[in-house]
């Protein structure tokens, strides 16, 4: 039995054996939300301040993880997991420091964001809340408009903030104001595509930063699952879950040897735009931060896949293992 996602927009979804087991079941535990809460948002367009789209509302399924063990030796065994963690919000997006005076809100004139969507645009910290505004891009075809509400879920202020629709590489200028006229301001925004080798990289140091806050060894990058990570970043595209799409388990990419242990984390979408708020997504479930917190694991592999014309756009996988 699967089950059908309604098309959304703007989502993260982590997913799990467990979770799957509960639909199967036909127990599912999900509610009902939309963007930042809310059911809509809009696109406001340069010239006409059109609303272009509507965000459809989905179903957020609770999440769940699960370890596979292969057979161990007699004396063999493992560990508990430790979930002795209390996640952080993430910063917001400034992008420049100090103070700005007259009717600026910006101290930079120009900033690199990727294509991820990696950061919502912010006014400058010391211009506090400015009040009604409104946002204007000069090339819609890196930047279309602006999302009315930040993404709070990640930390940013919708009274400062705006989340960019970005639908192309390249550059753009950026004009905000108050409308009371009293700021205007303009910046120039370049739009480049997500460093993937990078970025996995990235979440393993941010994986093992977690773990030493609670006295664990570091992970090594394992590399014996590398592939298999990958190739399961890829199948989520098409099947979200811990089954791959020809129906075998998720493991059978990298099947655990004698003894050996492994386990999967998912995630996709719009809290998933870079390893910062990919992990900061992982370490906020508890059966998801449970696999990056055992201390059975000795590896990680971890697999990233940024397609712009995808539902998600997003899809990560991590794969932890002993071997």
């Amino acid at each position: 039995m699967s089950a059908t996602m309604p098309k959304q927009t703007r989502m993260t979804i982590l997913l799990s054996l467990n979770a799957v087991a509960i639909l199967v079941a036909g127990i599912l535990i999900a509610s009902a939300i939309g963007f930042n809460g809310g059911g809509h948002f809009r696109v406001v367009d340069e010239k006409s301040d059109t609303v272009e789209g509507e965000e459809e509302s989905a179903e957020l399924i609770d999440p769940a993880t699960e370890t596979i063990e292969a057979p161990k030796p007699a004396t063999g065994g493992s560990g508990d997991v430790s979930t002795n963690y209390t996640a952080t919000t993430p910063t917001g997006g400034s992008f420049d420091t100090g103070t700005v005076s007259g009717n600026e809100l910006w101290n930079a004139t120009a900033v690199t964001i990727y294509q991820t969507a990696n950061i919502d645009l912010c006014v400058n910290d010391s211009v506090g809340n400015p009040g009604e505004m409104y946002w204007q891009t000069s090339n819609p075809a890196v930047i279309k408009g602006f999302y009315t509400d930040a993404r709070t879920r990640l930390g940013y202020d919708s009274s400062r903030c705006r989340y960019p629709a970005i639908v192309g590489t390249g550059t753009t200028t950026i004009t905000a104001g108050t409308t009371d006229g009293l700021r205007r301001d303009s910046i120039t925004v370049t739009v480049i595509t997500p460093p993937v080798d990078q970025w996995k990289r990235e979440v393993l140091d941010l994986v093992n930063a977690e773990r030493a806050k609670v006295g664990l060894p570091a992970l090594a990058w394992g590399s014996t699952c590398e592939a298999g990570a990958e190739i399961r970043a890829k199948e989520i595209m098409s099947l979200y879950a811990h089954q791959r799409p020809d129906g075998s388990s998720w493991d059978t990419v990298c099947k655990p040897t004698a003894g050996g242990t492994a386990g999967e984390n998912l995630a996709a979408g719009n809290t998933a735009v870079s390893p910062a708020t990919v992990v900061q997504a992982w370490m906020g479930s508890e059966t998801h931060r449970a696999n990056i917190l055992s201390d059975k694991f000795t590896k990680m592999a971890v697999g990233f896949v940024f397609d712009p014309n995808s539902q998600y756009k997003t899809y990560w996988s991590q794969f932890f293992s002993t071997y």
